[in-house]
């Protein structure tokens, strides 16, 4: 995929200087010849293509945030071998 956009890219450099060095060409009209013509349309295809991965990371990240809650809730806060100790002393009574 990426040859493809640095092969567009070279192309549209070479447009852009053949624009800024005609007789009747300018710099500013070379600039805009490679932001129309290179960035512009390879900024679009690879965020085109580049969706399939994007959505791939989002559903990993999600299914890690499940997973992680779902080990959360899966041990209970006590589920040590010790007994949990009383620290507050039962009504009527003195520790």
């Amino acid at each position: 995929m990426y040859i493809v956009a640095i092969a567009w890219l070279y192309v549209a450099v070479l447009m852009a200087v053949a624009e800024a060095t005609h007789s009747t060409g300018t710099l500013l009209g070379g600039i805009i010849t490679f932001v129309l013509y290179g960035v512009l349309p390879m900024a679009l295809v690879l965020y085109v293509m580049g969706t399939p991965a994007r959505r791939r990371a989002i559903k990993a990240r999600e299914s890690a945030e499940l997973q992680a809650a779902q080990a959360a809730l899966s041990h209970p806060p006590d589920a040590g071998a010790e007994a949990a100790s009383n620290t507050v002393a039962p009504v009527g009574k003195e520790a």
